[in-house]
């Protein structure tokens, strides 16, 4: 009986799902939400790329790591010695491990030079274990690399490189050993988090889960977590799951924000930035300053000596103030319109806004980055 009252929430879910879609501005949960615990898992690991064409490392903790391997496997070298292979280059190996991997399932990894290898073009991945923040080993990773970039150099000291020669990948380089546990098939909630806090859309978002599934089945917790009553076997839940994934949200606009990048000069306005009555003026005062030094060179019978006479020639431009007005709540075409009319760069606009913030005039937050 329990599996039948699910699947007829699911048709009837999916009708509504197709009846919201021609909501303007709505977006489906799974685009603007993830289900909590439900993530991918960095890895990290050390190893050594072989086969490299004399563009290896040159430092003592790479020698000092194949000495080490070598005796894993019963090789010990004489007392002293300090290998020196260039065609080798110690490395650093990350990958991410997405949720629900099984044991015996590849990913892919990059490998990364973590000493003075010039290129790992052309080398091997030796076995390599890939931990997890755990300390626990959860996957192994070897193989051929592929890389992208190229380097080259002269006997006279030139060189070039195209893109890093210093980095490579490997696809489906690692083996998963183990699976991370997820609370996903715990219990019977399912906690959905936006990837963009706001409380009007977590509302919108259980709201529309309520109408399709029926009241109370869904609760905003805070502004990024709603959460979702469901099945408690395991592949009722899948099932849930991905109907809730697909329900059409109508979302919020953004607060009013103006961003500017102070390195690049890049203003971005949204729509909901509004301007109290004001009036701007601009203009721009330039001073030039030229030396035009004078020689006076005194006669043939005269004692005197040649001078040089400086002069300078000074000069003030100021262009004309202009003068605009931002009428009472004026929108984001009004205000683009405004600004361009006088002319005004990027740090110029950048001025105005912060004036504008400061007078109490600019409804936005302003966020420089």
């Amino acid at each position: 009986m329990k599996t039948i009252n699910i699947n007829l929430i699911f048709i009837l879910g999916t009708l509504l799902i197709v009846s919201f879609s021609s909501e303007a501005n709505a977006e489906r949960i799974k685009d603007i939400a993830s289900i909590q615990g439900v993530r991918n898992n960095q890895l990290v690991g050390y190893g050594l790329v072989v086969g490299l064409d004399k563009s290896g490392d040159k430092t003592k903790f790479t020698g000092q790591t194949l000495t080490s391997m070598l005796g894993r496997f019963g090789l010990t070298l004489p007392p002293g010695v300090d290998p020196k292979a260039k065609n080798i280059a110690a490395v650093a190996i990350q990958a991410d491990l997405p949720p629900f991997a099984k044991p015996g399932q590849t990913i892919d990894i990059t490998v990364s030079s973590i000493g003075d290898a010039k290129s790992l073009r052309g080398g091997t991945l030796l076995l390599s274990p890939l931990k997890g923040a755990d300390g626990q080993v959860y996957a192994i990773a070897q193989g051929n690399l592929v890389v992208n970039g190229l380097s080259a150099s002269g006997l006279d000291g030139s060189s070039i490189t195209v893109n890093n020669p210093s980095v490579g990948r490997i696809p489906n380089g690692a083996t998963v050993e183990r699976t991370v546990n997820t609370p996903f098939s715990e219990g019977k909630e399912l906690v959905f988090n936006l990837h963009t806090p706001d409380f009007t859309t977590a509302n919108h978002m259980a709201d529309s889960i309520n109408n399709t599934l029926g009241a109370n089945t869904a609760k905003a917790i805070d502004a990024t977590s709603v959460s979702v009553s469901g099945p408690l076997d395991s592949g009722q839940k899948v099932n849930f799951a991905s109907m809730v994934e697909n329900i059409m949200v109508a979302l919020d606009d953004a607060p009013a924000r103006i961003i500017v990048n102070s390195r690049t000069g890049t203003v971005v306005i949204n729509s909901k930035v509004r301007v109290q009555p004001a009036a701007v003026t601009h203009g721009n005062l330039s001073v030039t300053i030229s030396e035009n030094p004078q020689v006076s060179q005194p006669g043939a019978l005269s004692r005197g000596s040649t001078a040089i006479t400086p002069q300078s020639d000074v000069q003030v431009e100021q262009e004309k103030n202009r003068m605009f007005v931002f009428k009472p709540g004026v929108s984001l075409d009004e205000i683009v319109k405004s600004v361009n009319k006088v002319g005004a760069s990027p740090s110029d606009l950048v001025a105005i806004l912060e004036a504008l913030k400061s007078a109490g005039a600019l409804r936005a937050e302003l966020i420089i980055i």
